[in-house]
């Protein structure tokens, strides 16, 4: 009997350090640029303007978009970061929903990744969207909106009066009804994930698969799994709600970039191995997404669309600048 303890504990033993070792190793790495992952400073690639070839009367919810969870964290440490990109260079690399979190403290909205602050608040994304859909007005952006490492449940005051102080009101999509694309265009629609009167969308309308504790990387199949079961599930449910599937995950012992190096990967194969394009999946939102694989997910539309004009990453597309006067309001209410 004492033998056989003994052995159930080695046993355990072995597999905590399998864990550990699993969900730790790389955690120094060099940066990586793969068709299916990239967490280098800038993307391969832009396509800033791919919208333009969408029927203005296809409903947004039938449409096919890329996405990042938590958009905005860059830092932080392995734990805490899921992007290398910029929110300009995310944008014109063709991501369409934002993921955003804030802690509210006194009034303010700081960016937030759990107790990682992000070095900015609210206004900063508002003004960021702002003057890349002055840029570009064919396009759209999604932003679930929702309170972090605070737990007031009372940010909706303090989201409008950052809306009033940094972009205009109506630059906003008000109301809980899905627009068609041209009624989306130049517009941000918030995903409200917070009490209140309504800002836009509720986030909780959407189907949305957002299976995120991966413990280990011994479990990422069974996240692949939660995908790829959604995924499968967007072309034939109701055309009428957005689909949103989160690729996403982490635990203690798999960290956001371990985990998103296997399941975009698998994301990948995935939508490489589909020869049929012309169907709707949803929002597909990504830890450390790839130029490639931001456009193979824009590739999937119900209706045929021309292919867009792309920009190498190095080079700044052809437009004339507009250096908005919101921002310096931006800076006069937070130094």
């Amino acid at each position: 009997m004492m033998s056989g303890i003994r052995g159930r504990r080695v046993k355990m033993q072995r597999t905590l350090m399998l864990m550990v070792l699993v969900g730790v190793i790389g955690l120094s790495h060099a940066a990586i640029q793969r068709p299916d992952y990239d967490d280098t400073p800038n993307p391969e690639f832009l396509n800033p303007s791919w919208m333009a070839n969408i029927p203005d009367d296809q409903p947004l919810s039938e449409v096919t978009l890329p996405g990042t969870h938590n958009t905005m964290a860059l830092y932080g440490g392995v734990y805490a970061e899921c992007q290398t990109w910029s929110l300009a260079s995310q944008l014109r690399a063709g991501i369409r929903y934002l993921d955003i979190r804030l802690r509210h403290i006194n009034g303010k909205l700081k960016l937030h990744h759990g107790v990682s602050y992000q070095r900015g608040h609210f206004g900063h994304v508002l003004q960021g969207v702002a003057d890349f859909l002055w840029e570009y007005p064919s396009e759209t952006v999604l932003m679930r909106v929702k309170e972090e490492c605070s737990e007031t449940n009372d940010i909706y005051g303090a989201v409008v009066d950052y809306i009033h102080r940094y972009i205009h009101w109506d630059l906003l999509w008000h109301s809980r009804i899905v627009p068609t694309v041209g009624e989306a265009r130049g517009r941000l629609i918030v995903l409200q994930d917070f009490p209140g009167p309504d800002l836009g969308v509720r986030y909780g309308s959407m189907d949305i698969a957002d299976d995120w504790k991966v413990p280990t990387l011994l479990h990422v199949e069974d996240k692949w799994q939660s995908v790829y079961h959604h995924l499968e599930a967007a072309p034939a449910g109701n055309l009428a709600q957005i689909y949103l599937t989160y690729s996403s995950g982490a635990g203690v012992f798999a960290y956001p970039r371990a985990v998103a190096l296997r399941v975009n990967a698998q994301l990948f194969d995935y939508l490489s191995a589909k020869t049929d394009q012309k169907q709707r999946l949803g929002i597909i939102c990504m830890d450390f997404p790839a130029a490639p694989t931001i456009q193979m997910i824009i590739d999937f539309q119900l209706r045929e669309v021309q292919r867009p004009v792309f920009y190498a990453a190095h080079h700044k597309p052809s437009f004339n600048y507009r250096i908005s006067s919101q921002r310096n309001k931006m800076l006069q209410h937070f130094p």
